[in-house]
């Protein structure tokens, strides 16, 4: 059950709406409260790109983790031109769906760039995605992964 997003319609960068339900089923879920006008979440978003990148579109078999772009940008069409531009191929919260503010209280979020690593359900593993992912890179998807205790579909 992807409780976090339920009920809820995403975003991928085509614009095609996407079902949490069958999008984040069985993975770990990174929220990325990001904006365009930020420059540090312009420095971290290649970063996570990056991160994105090696772990679920070159990895064999793809990582069990989605991220989920939830905005703090003035308007729809920063937001669209940030995600477009910058961001990897992943999902994000329309920007006129104020579910983002229950969000960012439900993880605390007073400043950007923050990624919440989550559960399927929504429960909490880290409010540190950001500094993890600086300091140990790929290595910290495995202890994500653990704590997520979600089935695993590799070997080792």
């Amino acid at each position: 059950m992807v409780e976090v997003f339920s009920g809820r319609t995403l975003l991928n960068k085509d614009g095609d709406l996407v079902d949490p339900e069958e999008a984040l089923r069985n993975k770990v879920v990174g929220i990325y409260f990001s904006a365009g006008w930020c420059p540090p979440c312009r420095d971290f978003t290649p970063i996570l790109c990056d991160f994105y990148t090696e772990l679920v579109e070159e990895g064999e078999p793809p990582a069990q983790f989605e991220i989920v772009f939830v905005s703090s940008d003035k308007s729809a069409d920063d937001m669209v031109e940030y995600y477009h531009d910058m961001h990897g191929d992943w999902l994000a919260l329309p920007w006129t769906d104020d579910y983002k503010y229950e969000l960012k209280q439900r993880y605390k979020i007073t400043a950007v760039p923050k990624l919440v690593i989550v559960k399927e359900n929504g429960e909490m593993i880290t409010d540190k995605g950001r500094k993890q992912i600086r300091d140990k890179g790929l290595a910290c998807f495995r202890t994500w992964l653990e704590a997520a205790e979600v089935f695993q579909n590799f070997n080792g």
